[in-house]
């Protein structure tokens, strides 16, 4: 079910005949049907020495009102929960396929995502992480502007949630008005996740893409002198189709120059379908890896470098672990992003636990990408 099965459904019934039941993005509330006429229909009981010909009555599946069928079970734990707010993607970047699987980009209802926001702080989450292919795109399908200033300060009245973010803002996306709400509301991290793949121009025009290097570098100066403490965090793609030796070392001295806090970086694979794919001057797979490997190395240093200067201060961290030898605490500042940003490693003075609660530490050490810090209070 999935992604895969929603481009290549045909496909995959011709070249997977012992697969049962194939499930499209559009079928999931359908499931339990499926699943229950495949058993009926006898193709899923079946064993290599016979045939079951009796099958047990399933128990029918109770009706469920609208809001039970759309309340969610959390997989992410006890603390956070994504919450999208828009599916599909409707900017045709060369490189990407989504739009190909999922479509445009269909923004969800205002009262639907706030509902869905109160019900998951009811289930005791505290802190809400907003996704969709493009953030920034969020309401200009349904209300003709961007709305999702007004999303993230909706969210943010209610009085159980105590963390906000938001990932996937393209940076043409980025207004005055989005940054002024990151800076005033102290429930919305200090956090831009821009999605700049490239700063040569020429690579730029090739990705579809809709900014240039001089936007984007005067929007970075724009957000951090109005948000000095603010965390940038971006993703790359080195060995575009076409990508020179001259492209790709004016991405690494723009990277270098920059600094980003947080940066990702990723080797252009081709993706069917895709312009890019049919794209003439493919790079070699080892000319992709040597470039990922220089920058990922040079972001090594300067993660580093970020991190020292947290050395000496004082952060608030949410503690979600401890290590197997209990010598350390394991959490987030509000500055990080659950299973992809780093983690404060914090050393355990104390019988109390403290998984799942806010305490106040100070950074006494830092790694490439990790912080060490000591308990100031519980």
């Amino acid at each position: 079910m999935g992604c895969l099965v929603q481009r290549y459904y045909e496909d995959l019934i011709k070249s997977l005949p012992e697969v049962d039941l194939f499930i499209k993005l559009d079928e999931y509330d359908k499931l339990w049907d499926k699943i229950e006429d495949l058993i009926k229909r006898n193709i899923v009981q079946k064993s290599k020495t016979k045939t079951h010909k009796k099958i047990m009555d399933i128990p029918p599946m109770p009706m469920l009102t609208e809001q039970e069928f759309l309340n969610r079970t959390i997989t992410t734990g006890n603390n956070y929960a994504y919450l999208k707010i828009g599916e599909g993607c409707s900017n045709k970047c060369t490189y990407c396929a989504i739009p190909y699987i999922r479509g445009p980009f269909v923004s969800r209802k205002k009262e639907d995502i706030i509902e869905e926001a109160k019900d998951l702080a009811k289930q005791g989450i505290k802190e809400i992480i907003i996704i969709a292919q493009d953030t920034t795109k969020y309401g200009i399908d349904l209300y003709g502007e961007s709305k999702l200033s007004e999303i993230l300060n909706e969210i943010s009245k209610i009085k159980e949630i105590k963390w906000i973010r938001f990932l996937y803002s393209y940076p043409e996306g980025i207004t005055d008005e989005l940054i002024d709400t990151v800076k005033r509301n102290p429930k919305i991290a200090k956090y831009f996740d821009i999605p700049i793949q490239h700063i040569s121009d020429d690579i730029l025009k090739k990705m579809n893409r809709r900014t240039t290097k001089k936007q984007i570098g005067e929007l970075i100066k724009k957000i951090r002198s109005k948000i000095p403490d603010v965390t940038l965090r971006t993703s790359l793609i080195v060995g575009f189709p076409g990508e020179t030796k001259e492209n790709f070392e004016e991405l690494f001295e723009f990277v270098k120059t920059t600094k980003f806090d947080k940066l990702g970086v990723f080797m252009y694979s081709k993706e069917d379908g895709t312009p890019a794919s049919k794209m003439k001057n493919q790079i070699h797979g080892n000319t992709k890896r040597s470039r990922y490997n220089k920058i990922m190395k040079l972001q090594n240093q300067i993660s580093k470098e970020n991190l020292q200067k947290k050395v000496g201060k004082e952060y608030e961290v949410l503690v979600e672990n401890i290590s197997f030898d209990g010598k350390y605490y394991i959490g987030r500042t509000m500055q990080d992003v659950p299973d992809i940003d780093g983690v404060v490693y914090i050393k355990n003075t104390t019988p109390k636990d403290l998984i799942n609660k806010w305490i106040k530490c100070k950074i006494i050490k830092e790694t490439e990408y990790d912080l060490i810090a000591k308990i100031i209070k519980e």
